[in-house]
């Protein structure tokens, strides 16, 4: 009877071998290589150890330095400028007040004194009627009311203000324009981990499409399986035949997309080491003996693949059996800028600038096209759950305006950054680790869809989560173009997505084309904008979308001013309001 075959691949030597797993990486070595292995983590741990250390000798030596010193003189030389500009204020309100009250007292006694003798008159000659006896009476109810009363002396507040604010806060950049439901809906899975088509087991890389179909990288049940919108289960779009290195198998793939140009699914199928592509139920490898971790393809249709070998990627589509181009790390396993320590999930914008999640140094890096180190744009911190620190970072996405959405795997939330902020924000999650709509468990991978929803791939939950976007409705004045004379406000319907308007800075009716302006919708008086190009043309051309408006106008502190109320008063309070 033949011996039972119990080797498997052992990840560093290459060899079959009997193999331990690692709980950690998810990797499998032999006895040897497992040795090494934790070693290297051993030498991690004394790392992290000393940097500790530092960390503490450094906040034990902490002290003011003149940076934060100088601020506070600052602060201190604008509270007494402000308190003597009060006290001036006060002082010359307080000389009107007396000035004024000592007319008004002057006057009414004299009012008095006439009247006075007027009664005594009519009293001594005993010449009187009604008429005299009524206007008596009205003057000293009318005197009585004015001196409880002065309606010459009130206090009005000033819309413009005397005295000048600190701007330490007003110098941040804001650009958090959206906001989602915080309670999800669970759109794939959600009904325990198994193989069933209504299940997903540990999902992990999620894509969703122009139509809000899902295609999910199922890892624990090896295979790909897309839902289409609004579906209750998902259909076997790949593997799904068990696990193995078979053409039709898959080992624990850890990600997918879609190839647009060729409608095809390009799948990391992590432990065969190898990157296939599936069209039309035919296979073929794209690239293989790859430690592949995560992929992105670029509008050009460049295929990048994160390396767990502390590196990432480009191939040209059709020249996929090659070593590929090194785009970003390749220093072997470090934390310096120029370095990557187990990257992971990856993202490349339209300026071919990558974003690598940086897993096991808990950031964020972007490296620019031809770079040769990276820039951190979220955390870089150290691990941690505060709002300047990430803990295993996977899915990264960003959006239009640069904003960087990552999962922030051990905190069980969803963070936004913008490059160059010292910290970023919770947008979902962030209530504790569980299996509640607001809670996450390990959250992966992230996409959006053209609506602006965020799916986040939940990873212990085995479910993928939809967390709908809420749009604040932002005030309104449209000009009705045929009343010009009068120049009055109307309302008008609005697209949801209101809060592109932040990128408009000036708004006018051109009679004539612009060149540097665009028409942003078609109806029968054009309108046309100009626009801040530092945030994209093509941001209003796929967004600015309105109901028959005629001109935009735009308010004194920059904003576009919306109104969705039918009240002509309100539009007009709101006018005010915002100094138009």
């Amino acid at each position: 009877m033949a011996m039972t075959n119990n080797k498997t691949h052992c990840f560093t030597c290459n060899k079959d071998k009997i193999t331990y797993p690692c709980e950690g990486c998810l990797k499998n070595f032999c006895l040897i290589d497992l040795t090494r292995h934790r070693q290297l983590l051993n030498e991690e741990l004394r790392h992290i150890i000393n940097e500790y250390n530092q960390f503490k000798q450094i906040f034990n030596e902490q002290k003011p330095n003149s940076h934060d010193l100088a601020l506070i003189n600052q602060i201190n030389e604008w509270e007494i400028d402000s308190i003597d500009k009060i006290k001036q204020k006060a002082k010359k309100c307080r000389e009107i007040v007396i000035k004024s009250s000592r007319t008004f007292l002057n006057d009414t006694e004299q009012k008095f004194n006439d009247l006075n003798e007027q009664l005594k008159q009519i009293h001594n000659e005993n010449e009187f009627n009604e008429i005299n006896l009524n206007y008596l009476r009205n003057e000293l109810v009318k005197m009585r009311e004015e001196l409880d009363n002065p309606s010459i002396i009130s206090i009005q507040q000033d819309s413009q203000p005397f005295m000048y604010d600190m701007p330490i806060i007003s110098l941040e950049k804001t650009l958090k324009f959206n906001i989602w439901k915080q309670n999800a809906i669970t759109v794939a899975g959600g009904n325990g981990y198994g193989p069933k088509l209504n299940q997903l087991c540990l999902p992990a890389g999620i894509f969703v499409d122009e139509s809000k179909n899902i295609f999910i990288a199922d890892y624990s049940n090896h295979r790909i399986v897309e839902w289409k919108y609004n579906a209750k289960e998902g259909q076997i779009i790949a593997g799904g035949n068990g696990q193995g290195n078979r053409m039709d198998q898959l080992s624990y793939p850890t990600d997918v997309i879609i190839d647009q140009q060729t409608h095809s699914i390009i799948i990391a199928d992590w432990q065969n080491r190898r990157v296939i592509r599936w069209l039309n139920q035919k296979q073929d490898i794209l690239i293989d003996n790859i430690d592949c971790g995560r992929l992105a393809m670029d509008k050009h249709g460049f295929l990048y693949v994160s390396d767990c070998r502390n590196e990432v990627r480009r191939w040209k589509m059709g020249e996929h059996n090659n070593k590929g181009i090194l785009v970003a790390g390749g220093n072997g396993y470090g934390y310096q800028l120029n370095q990557l320590c187990r990257p992971a999930y990856i993202f490349v914008d339209d300026n071919q600038s990558i974003y690598i999640s940086d897993q096991f140094n808990h950031r964020v890096m972007k490296w620019k096209k031809g770079a040769k180190e990276g820039t951190i744009v979220a955390g870089g911190n150290g691990e941690g759950r505060n709002l300047n620190q990430l803990s295993h970072p996977l899915g990264v996405i960003v959006d239009d305006l640069d904003q960087i959405y990552v999962a922030d795997f051990g905190n069980h939330r969803i963070v936004r950054w913008y490059e160059g902020k010292e910290e970023g924000e919770v947008v979902v999650g962030g209530n504790g680790q569980g299996n509640l709509s607001n809670q996450l468990n390990v959250p992966m991978g992230l996409s959006f869809d053209d609506e602006g929803n965020l799916y986040v791939a939940d990873y212990l939950n085995h479910r993928i989560e939809k967390f709908e976007i809420v749009f604040k409705e932002s005030p309104f004045l449209i000009w009705d173009k045929n009343d010009d004379d009068n120049l009055r406000f109307v309302t008008a319907s609005s697209n949801l997505r209101a809060y592109i308007f932040g990128a408009i800075i000036q708004s006018i009716l051109l009679e004539e084309p612009n060149p540097s302006c665009i028409q942003c919708s078609d109806i029968e008086h054009p309108v046309r904008v100009r626009i801040n190009m530092s945030l994209c043309e093509r941001l209003i051309r796929k967004h600015l979308k309105m109901n028959k408006p005629d001109v935009i106008i735009a308010g004194a502190n920059g904003r576009i001013l919306i109104s969705a109320d039918d009240d002509e008063e309100e539009d007009e309070q709101m006018k005010h309001y915002y100094n138009i």
